[in-house]
């Protein structure tokens, strides 16, 4: 989403070529959030030019829709949003039930394609969810992704406090024995901020427009200073 779209081509090959793991492609139906971006067709686009894997992140209130037109590559990530309920809508802000009383979904029937197909599967939680919603499906989440910032915009501000819930999440994790599990994080993921939360237990960082995509310093610059700050 922070790429130039226009020569989006250039940019993917770019980033191969400086080290980048994988592409972060952030998939927005208007409805979760906000916001209207890029949908299967564009990520079967990707995984054709790039062999890098596809971190596909859906702020999408219908994750089955998108799964039925996405194919899993393998090393590929297929993350969904928390949020969504068992039979439709949305948990309550900050809560663990919707407004109607419909618990978090168990993803396990998805997650178990997505495994045969050779890829990995993951959640996603905003700013004020819990990490207690993540229990219907502590037996197949591959990673977690935690938003620091509000979702649906580039450059949108990091919650105060927010990089703690890193610690609080891997502690979470560890105290069920899933050690495995690796930890994302996405939003104003400056390279200090990431060198920060990887002493926290994070260890995926999603470099936009605070991490790699600096205004004014080109990404030969940014992605060298970026990996040396977490070790990479």
């Amino acid at each position: 989403m922070c790429s130039d779209l226009l020569a989006l081509g250039n940019d993917i090959r770019r980033l191969e070529a400086l080290g980048a793991d994988m592409l972060h492609i952030d998939v927005m139906d208007a409805h979760f959030v906000p916001n209207l971006t890029f949908g299967p067709d564009f990520i079967k686009a990707m995984q054709g030019f790039s062999k890098l894997p596809a971190d596909c992140h859906f702020m999408v209130t219908d994750p089955d829709l998108m799964f039925r037109k996405v194919q899993m590559r393998p090393g590929d990530i297929f993350s969904p949003h928390a949020e969504v309920c068992e039979g439709g809508g949305l948990l309550a802000t900050g809560e663990l039930t919707s407004s109607d009383g419909r618990p978090p979904r168990n993803y396990g029937a998805m997650a178990e394609a997505i495994h045969a197909q050779g890829g990995l599967f993951g959640l996603v939680l905003n700013p004020e969810t819990p990490v207690d919603a993540l229990e219907p499906n502590t037996g197949w989440i591959d990673t977690v992704t935690l938003m620091l910032v509000h979702p649906g915009a580039a450059g949108a501000k990091m919650i105060d406090g927010i990089m703690e819930k890193v610690g609080v999440l891997r502690k979470w994790l560890d105290a069920r024995g899933l050690e495995r599990v690796e930890i994302s994080v996405d939003g104003s993921v400056s390279a200090d901020r990431a060198a920060y939360m990887t002493g926290l237990g994070a260890s995926i960082f999603v470099g936009g427009s605070a991490g790699i995509y600096i205004k004014g310093r080109p990404l030969e610059e940014t992605i060298p200073e970026f990996r040396k700050k977490i070790g990479g």
